[in-house]
């Protein structure tokens, strides 16, 4: 055995404080030494050429090099053993930069630390073992769940690269939630006609045949890994065909049924076969199973079907399907959802009439809500004085302890709105902060101050207001304790503009995926600045309010950023590599415990019942070691991190 040692002074970094002429004479007492060479800059090219050309004429068997960071050149020194002839993995590197250099203000202890940690690599490494990285082939097609505008512009910007895509949404149309606001923040740009576009293309485009979109549908299992998944989708019956329907409304000014109206938050009824709302895309009525009375009640009615003009079109009897898809990446889309505001009963939604949440009141002012864009209370009165409460559940240790970033510039958009639809009327803002950065979007902000209708309240606690009153034209009280609970004013309708959680959609996909959370409920990213668009589960991507509360420009970015790692991570005609530094079980001394399995972060563990042992798959498996630690058998090795080669380095450093 003869181990080459490169010791790199790194300019001035290293070699101010470690004497690499007192290393050398300590190291070469260590059995299997070889040599031992001193380079300026090992990492530049004309370093790496010295030591490939070193290595090829010297020949060692193993190398250490003593350097600087392993997250950052590990893989430059693994190239040039590469290049060199040599097995990559038979070099072992040290830190003496970052771990030693620059926080070890004597130079004497600086040497003396360097010493220990190369003579502890130098055992190390004599006991590393030639590793292969395998090859394999990938499917290059992309599952993206949620058709919002994350996701749209993700099954886009994928199919316009010619890739296969698998667009899964339960709803029956696409586009999210914004495809419900008339008007956006900050620019007020109508939200379908901004979105139209990119659903058209979608829908329509020269790139459509790249996409498939399934509607009413949901992900119900998964299963491989990062280039070879293969889910399993759950597609309910729209009960009218794509295909024939023309949309011509016949059927549903047929149908005897109604039904609340989900789209418009149970405000109005929609017929048991109708449209979400107006405008939607596809342009297809579906029958809401909740509804029509032959799930309900039995009955044998086929009125739609009846009055419809193209026979074949209404589906009664189509029933719901499993379908499974073979992709190789997942881009997670499923948005985010609005705090409960029935949990802070002390501002009356759902009690207290004409207490609004955020949507609902979106959904009124939409022409295609439930009072055609007509801002009225229950009673039917116009609203003279409305109330908007800022951050409903968020920057609260007892509910949601963020700041959601867009509650503000949605409370400032309606304040524009209800002056231009309500010419007088006044707004009142009961904020505890207020939160608009961008470039963009101050403005509306600014324009409300300037407003001689509009004033601004601040409280310390939302648990200092209280909401009461309300009903047959009465107005609504708010009080505040702070002010010895004196009623601040009366309101005709008071709107509460709720902090951005997680969806239920989100919280289920992550359960699926095994994809870790955030403490709020969250998709974790894999590092929230550096890897803000990974998730921990390799070849799952983050796109949108999964991964935290944004409005739809960081949500389309994030979507795009998850585009582009989906398409580098399968290119066509490229095999995946996958790293050999991974872990493997024992079979015959695995007890079949599964705790393995409990830990593990990536899902890279499953139970083989016939070898009554678990079973780690290579591609996924990061190589972090956690099943290695909680295995109470020994019975799992870390492939690279074997109890022997960690052991051996610390009795060299202890020695």
């Amino acid at each position: 055995m003869r181990i080459g040692v490169y010791f790199c002074n790194c300019g001035p970094n290293i070699s101010e404080k470690i004497d690499s002429a007192a290393v050398r004479e300590a190291v070469a007492q260590v059995e299997g030494f070889g040599y031992f060479r001193t380079v300026d800059f090992l990492c530049s090219s004309t370093g790496t050429e010295e030591m490939e050309a070193d290595i090829s004429a010297e020949k060692p068997d193993r190398v250490v090099v003593a350097a600087c960071s392993v997250r950052d050149h590990e893989e430059t020194f693994r190239d040039v053993l590469s290049r060199a002839g040599i097995n990559p993995f038979l070099m072992q590197m040290v830190n003496i930069r970052e771990h030693i250099a620059w926080v070890t203000a004597d130079p004497l202890q600086a040497t003396a630390k360097a010493i220990a940690q190369i003579r502890a690599a130098m055992k190390r490494v004599v006991l590393h073992e030639s590793l292969v990285r395998q090859e394999l082939d990938v499917n290059t097609g992309v599952l993206v769940v949620g058709s919002g505008p994350a996701g749209l512009k993700a099954a886009l910007t994928l199919a316009e690269a010619g890739r296969k895509v698998v667009l899964v949404e339960k709803e029956p149309m696409i586009g999210g939630m914004p495809v419900r606001y008339e008007e956006m923040f900050p620019n007020i740009e109508c939200g379908p006609c901004m979105l139209e576009p990119v659903m058209g293309d979608l829908l329509h485009g020269p790139f459509a045949e790249n996409v498939e979109i399934l509607n009413l549908s949901e992900v119900e299992g998964v299963v491989g890994y990062h280039g070879n998944f293969t889910a399993t989708i759950r597609k309910r019956a729209r009960r009218v065909s794509a295909d024939l329907c023309i949309a011509c409304g016949m059927c549903i000014e047929a149908c005897p049924a109604k039904g609340p109206n989900p789209y418009n938050c149970g405000m109005n009824e929609k017929k048991a076969i109708d449209f979400p709302f107006r405008g939607v895309l596809p342009n297809l009525p579906y029958i809401d199973a909740a509804a029509c009375v032959r799930t309900t009640k039995g009955e044998d009615c086929t009125a739609c079907r009846d009055a419809c003009l193209v026979e074949g079109a209404v589906l009664l009897d189509e029933a719901e399907e499993v379908v499974t898809r073979d992709i190789g990446a997942i881009i997670l889309a499923t948005g985010g959802a609005l705090y409960d505001c029935s949990r802070l009963p002390n501002l009356g939604h759902g009690v207290v009439p004409d207490v609004l949440d955020a949507l609902e009141f979106e959904r009124m002012l939409a022409a295609s809500g439930p009072t055609e864009g007509v801002l009225r209370t229950a009673s039917g009165k116009i609203p003279e004085r409305i109330a908007i409460v800022h951050c409903v559940g968020s920057l609260d240790h007892r509910h949601m302890n963020y700041c959601s970033g867009v509650c503000c510039e949605v409370a400032f958009k309606f304040n524009h709105l209800i002056a231009h639809k309500l010419e007088g009327a006044t707004v009142t803002h009961f904020y505890r902060t207020i939160c608009v950065a961008g470039k963009e979007e101050f403005k509306l902000y600014e324009e409300a101050k300037s407003r001689g209708t509009t004033r601004f309240l601040q409280y310390e606690d939302l648990s200092e207001l209280s909401v009461s009153g309300g009903g047959e034209g009465k107005g609504i009280s708010i009080s505040s304790a702070r002010g010895g609970g004196n009623a601040l004013d009366r309101y005709d309708m008071v709107v509460l503009c709720p902090a951005i959680v997680p969806s239920d959609g989100t919280r289920k996909m992550l359960s699926l995926l095994e994809l870790a959370s955030d403490r709020f409920g969250f998709a974790a990213e894999l590092h929230g600045r550096m890897d803000s668009a990974k998730g921990n589960v390799r070849g799952v991507f983050l796109a949108g309010t999964c991964q935290a509360p944004m409005d739809v420009q960081k949500a389309v970015n994030q979507a795009l950023a998850a585009t582009g790692l989906a398409l580098s991570g399968l290119v066509p005609g490229r095999k995946m590599v996958v790293e050999p530094v991974t872990a493997e079980v024992d079979a015959e001394r695995c007890s079949g415990c599964r705790s393995c399995i409990l830990v593990c972060p990536y899902k890279a563990i499953v139970f083989d019942a016939e070898k009554d042992a678990a079973v780690i798959n290579p591609v996924l498996c990061m190589g972090c070691g956690t099943c290695v630690a909680a295995c109470p058998s020994g019975a799992i090795k870390g492939i690279h991190f074997t109890n022997e080669e960690i052991l051996a380095e610390i009795a060299e450093v202890l020695a």
